[in-house]
């Protein structure tokens, strides 16, 4: 819902309301020995290194009007990177307040209004399977805000940023801030579905299961690629150099690995 100038709520003072989002995705891949699966962790460090990730969290703090403060960032040995973006408030001068007009924000930069007492971070978690031939990426980004805008603007971005297959999203409203009268507001938008900040051309390409505590303001959303292609998922070689009987036992254990990441739990 976008707020018309005549519907927003005056707020006594500043905006105390922090929104959070976490955004977590997989990418799989199935390496066949123990020298594939080390080159795909090594593929994946240098795809995904600190530097790179830097760049991506400080196109998420541009989309939701961030002014940055401070970066942290670590490559770690053997594997994995982070990175952490402090980020400053200030209201822009004239700056249109978009912040909960429930469509995919943009995905070129568009400066908004600056934060206050916020964070943007990233984590990931390259690893593989000790015997099996399953090797999978995780990257954990959260960003969180206080005052108007919030993070679900930079979902679209995100989601362009990573090749994923599987996706997991938390968005939650906490603390209250009051209007001039002193009542509390525990939310000061409308949301339904953190659906309603995905492109439609990507809800297409994915499964998706909503599990959301409306009274809470917790919202969840978890996503499983539709379409499998098994040379998508085979790492330096195509599935015509399988048998049929290699590609079927293949196929099946990428799907049955990607259904337990989806829904949580040990399936097989």
């Amino acid at each position: 819902m976008k707020l018309t100038k005549e519907q927003r709520i005056t707020l006594h003072g500043f905006n105390n309301l922090t929104k959070s989002l976490s955004f977590n995705m997989y990418d799989i891949c199935y390496t066949r020995t123990k020298e594939e699966r080390q080159a795909y962790i090594e593929y994946i460090d240098e795809q995904y290194n600190a530097d790179r990730l830097t760049k991506i969290l400080k196109a998420v703090s541009d989309i939701i009007g961030a002014h940055v403060l401070n970066i942290a960032k670590q490559d770690y040995d053997p594997q994995g990177a982070s990175v952490t973006l402090l980020v400053s408030e200030g209201p822009v001068a004239g700056a249109p307040n978009e912040s909960f007009d429930e469509s995919p924000g943009p995905l070129p930069e568009t400066v908004l209004m600056h934060l206050d007492k916020s964070h943007i971070t990233v984590h990931t978690y390259p690893e593989y399977h000790p015997d099996e031939g399953i090797s999978t990426f995780r990257a954990d980004i959260d960003v969180s805000t206080c005052g108007e805008i919030s993070p679900l603007k930079a979902l679209n971005y995100m989601i362009h940023s990573f090749d994923t297959d599987i996706m997991t999203m938390d968005y939650r409203v906490r603390g209250f801030t009051r209007d001039i009268s002193g009542h509390k507001l525990f939310i000061d938008h409308e949301i339904s579905s953190i659906q309603s900040y995905i492109p439609d051309n990507i809800i297409e390409q994915y499964d998706m299961i909503d599990v959301n505590v409306y009274q809470e303001n917790i919202f969840h959303t978890k996503c499983k690629l539709k379409k499998f292609e098994l040379n998508d998922y085979l790492f330096g070689y195509t599935k015509d150099t399988l048998s049929q009987q290699e590609q079927a036992e293949i196929t099946e254990s990428l799907k049955a690995e990607m259904d337990e990441i989806f829904y949580g739990k040990n399936m097989y």
